[in-house]
């Protein structure tokens, strides 16, 4: 089996470099490496359920392939494109372990809090660069702000989230993740971009 700090560096190079990673990825998953530590963070997505309203295309393991692949057409936008696509592909990385079934309901509660926690985890097992790991997590942490700002929730927290993270970054991220979905409107989605940047701004 493949050393784990190898295959790390094929992941990067796989982000940073293809048009659609969500390829290598599908490629690999049932490779050896990902019944590893933390690569089992990975796996996991592949049998967390989703809402099926909201997230048509089925697990989180689906859509997050679909979100890694909307942020390679995005990176060169970013700041720091070695972020947001490690962002991208685990920014739902607490879904495994707070996904609940009730019924024909799925939620999700806190998957942001708990996959920074998660993400850091993962990261700490490869690289030692504390400022990418915090920019990740940062993205992680707070990605589901955009929907919470825009709908004025009470989990919005703008202040906080400008504290530890790059409000034009979530933004960046947040429509690779709503667009990682199957059957949305782009024109829609970047509305609400907007309307995420401008509320945060006032």
């Amino acid at each position: 089996m493949i050393e784990k700090h190898l295959m790390f560096k094929q992941i990067n190079e796989h982000l940073l470099t293809d048009a659609q990673p969500s390829e290598y990825f599908n490629a690999i998953q049932d490779d050896l490496f990902f019944s590893v530590f933390p690569f089992t963070m990975l796996s996991k997505l592949k049998e967390t359920p989703q809402s099926v309203q909201h997230h048509p295309e089925g697990s989180v393991w689906n859509h997050t392939m679909l979100v890694i692949d909307e942020a390679a057409k995005v990176k060169k936008q970013s700041k720091n494109p070695d972020v947001l696509m490690w962002a991208a592909l685990l920014h739902d990385i607490g879904k495994a372990d707070t996904t609940r079934k009730k019924r024909d309901r799925v939620t999700s509660y806190d998957h942001d809090k708990v996959g920074a926690v998660k993400a850091r985890q993962f990261l700490q097992e490869f690289t030692e660069d504390e400022s990418f790991i915090e920019q990740v997590v940062g993205l992680v942490r707070w990605h589901m702000q955009i929907l919470f700002v825009v709908r004025s929730m009470p989990f919005a927290n703008v202040e906080g989230m400008k504290e530890q993270t790059d409000v034009e970054e979530i933004a960046l991220l947040g429509l690779c993740d709503r667009m990682g979905r199957h059957g949305v409107d782009r024109k829609s989605e970047e509305g609400n971009i907007r309307l995420f940047l401008q509320k945060c701004r006032l």
